[in-house]
């Protein structure tokens, strides 16, 4: 209990370090996880397992742009048939997506401060990949993770990588969830943190 309070003032000072005028640009992170071996029977699998997971993006409160599958699942990725789809999805949609309660999941939220310039590309970049998927959702492609990413390089967050670059170096969302927490460290940019249920192993982000 102490610990979360703690953690809860940390974020809200973290928060009101910056002026109130600051418009942010919030990734969210649902963890990877897998039963515990007592809940075995209980306890849904989650694809992907402890290195799974998922994140989005959110911009206006309570709109998380997320990219999925839509349609057959691909191994290779394929441009003529594109089974892929960006999409709006609540928090409770978002963090429920895997199957487990959105309240008892282990997540982290970063707060990226951004320019009025910095939110209007945001804007203009998802309101076209809403309209038109950009490209396929395969295995070895383009998930949820790089799709993250490749938002993020086109508002100058990241550095930007071609589109086969940007899904060999963002993998699963861990690798992309490392990155902004160093920078968050670094630019001591807010984090929001939920530990998840103790009926799961969580994936853990190491020394950063």
């Amino acid at each position: 209990m102490i610990k979360k309070a703690l953690t809860f003032l940390f974020y809200f000072h973290s928060l009101l370090s910056f002026s109130q005028g600051t418009t942010y640009l919030k990734v969210h992170f649902l963890y990877g996880s897998k039963p515990l071996n007592k809940y075995a029977d209980s306890e849904p699998l989650w694809f992907g397992g402890i290195h799974g997971g998922h994140v989005g993006i959110e911009a206006d409160s309570g709109k998380i742009i997320d990219f999925s599958p839509q349609g057959k699942f691909h191994v290779i990725e394929n441009d003529y048939f594109r089974h892929s789809k960006y999409s709006i999805k609540s928090p409770d949609h978002f963090y429920g997506i895997l199957g487990g309660n959105p309240d008892s999941v282990k997540k982290a939220v970063v707060y990226i401060p951004v320019t009025k310039d910095r939110r209007d590309q945001f804007d203009s970049v998802t309101t076209l990949y809403l309209k038109q998927t950009p490209y396929d959702y395969a295995f070895f492609g383009m998930r949820c993770s790089a799709a993250a990413y490749d938002i993020l390089s086109k508002v100058n967050i990241v550095k930007a990588y071609s589109r086969q670059g940007t899904y060999k170096r963002i993998f699963y969302p861990k690798l992309l969830r490392r990155q902004l927490l160093k920078m968050a460290a670094k630019n001591s940019w807010p984090v929001e943190r939920h530990s998840g249920s103790a009926r799961r192993r969580w994936e853990k982000d190491g020394k950063l």
